[in-house]
Formats: structure tokens, sequence, C-alpha cells
């Protein structure tokens, strides 16, 4: 989780406290394994989930602030892309409250299998794609970095493990024009396709987050102005 200047003084013990703690971590890796959230679960047979990450399980705090957006503003009407899937949990929820097939990009090969393993488990109607969503690029490949914590994989901070992912065009995929919603969890990409959005004619809802380690104020005001 990264935090700017004014939230670092409230947010950060108890962050440290009940989200990132690790002898909670301890607890949930080891005695309780699983991520139960209301009538979801999630398998974690991911290697690259730091031990501390654990306790968000625990404690349900984990992508707190994207859960809650979701379960507030998703229903029925909404026919969503999701640009980054994750262990599924986002996936998950969007498809409770949309009742709706969903589009899903995860350029993360090593954690296909547990994402699309609980995809099953939570009943979600869906297709999967492991290509990376572009937006009338030459480029036929893109350059990710893996980091030890599988969340933070991303095309803006560099790290030793590199992975290069095939370019999927939106034009190319079946019925996309049918999704009006556009849920995007991409550490840094948020900013591609919120400057594309123009090529999307029918996307009507956009959830995305913005990260303080990646973006400054500036650059926020920027984006949020597209």
């Amino acid at each position: 989780m990264v935090f700017d200047k004014v939230s670092k003084i409230v947010v950060v013990p108890i962050y440290y406290l009940i989200h990132h703690n690790i002898i909670f971590g301890f607890i949930h890796k080891y005695l309780i394994k699983k991520f139960y959230y209301k009538n979801l679960r999630f398998n974690l047979d991911i290697d690259s989930i730091p031990i501390q990450n654990h306790s968000s399980f625990l404690f349900k705090t984990y992508e707190y602030n994207d859960r809650v957006l979701i379960e507030r503003n998703i229903t029925k009407k909404n026919k969503s892309i999701i640009i980054g899937g994750g262990i599924g949990f986002i996936p998950a929820i969007v498809h409770k409250y949309s009742k709706k097939k969903i589009l899903i990009f995860e350029i993360n090969k090593k954690i296909l299998g547990n994402l699309e393993k609980n995809l099953k488990l939570n009943k979600c109607s869906y297709k999967l794609y492991n290509k990376n969503l572009s937006v009338k690029d030459k480029k036929l490949k893109k350059n990710f970095y893996l980091s030890k914590d599988f969340l933070a994989s991303s095309s803006r901070i560099k790290t030793k493990s590199k992975i290069i992912v095939q370019n999927l065009d939106y034009r190319k995929v079946t019925s996309f024009n049918q999704f009006n919603t556009l849920v995007i969890d991409a550490e840094g990409d948020e900013e591609y396709y919120i400057r594309k959005i123009k090529f999307f004619k029918k996307i009507r809802y956009l959830f995305f987050e913005l990260h303080f380690n990646i973006f400054n104020k500036n650059k926020i005001n920027k984006i949020m102005r597209i």
C-alpha cells in the first residue's frame, strides 16, 4: 500500500498493526490458509505473497479501497472488463454484483492457475486472457517487471525479473463493444488506458486506482482532467 504524506501519519500505524503484520500473516498462512470473504472463497497457491500480506486476508483489508468502490457501485447495469486479475477477488466481486460475464486480462502467467481455480470456485462466468490489452499500438510485445509481491507486477516499476507479454489489440477481442465498464488494477498502466479511453466507445463506467510512488500530484491532476 502506498500513502501520501498526510495519510501516513494516521494510517501507517494501523496499516502495520492489522493489514501488514507478520505475526498475523503467519497465523493466516499456516493455520487458515484460504481467504474467506462473505460467501466467496479464494485459494492462495501463489509463491510470491509475502507472509505479512496474509494479515490482510485475516482481517479482510485486502484490496479494501477497490472492494468498497465495487460493492457500492457495480450493479446489473455493468458488464465489465477487468485489467489485472490477481487472485480473482475483484473479478469475483464484480461478477457477484453484476451477474454478468466478465473479461479478465492478467499478464502474470505464474498466477493464472490460481486465478482460474478461484474464478471457477466462485462460479464466475468469464473469459481470461494472458495478454496485455492494447489500443492501436504497433508494438507486438510489452515489458513487465515481476515483484516479490505478486500484487506489484508493473510496467512502470523495474525489477530484476522482466517478462515479455504479447499485446492483444482491443479490436480483436470478441464482443469487446458489448462491455460498458472498465476496472483497472494495473500498477501504473491506469494512465495508459485513461489516455486511450476515447477509443472505448461503449465504456461508460471506469474504476481505477493511482499510486503516489508512480505518479506525483501534478501527474495525477492531469490524469483526472483527462
